[in-house]
């Protein structure tokens, strides 16, 4: 158990680094196909294409680790 809550720990450590400097990025959230519809008091924005490129990044990053 402790394993898994060290792992755990670092993970999120990883990622809130990597949450500061993907926030400075200019081109993530802001892709051709991100929803955003903004009235008078009300603002809804639904990152559809910025989900999908980061879900294929990550399942290509994690097929090529098992395949190792």
């Amino acid at each position: 158990m402790s394993k898994i809550l060290v792992l755990a720990g670092v993970g999120l450590i990883i990622l809130g680094v990597l949450w500061n400097f993907l926030a400075k990025t200019p081109f993530l959230g802001r892709l051709p196909g991100d929803i955003l519809i903004q009235k008078k008091n009300f603002t809804f924005y639904f990152p559809l294409a910025t989900s999908l490129l980061v879900s294929l990044i990550l399942s290509l990053i994690l097929w090529l680790l098992s395949k190792r």
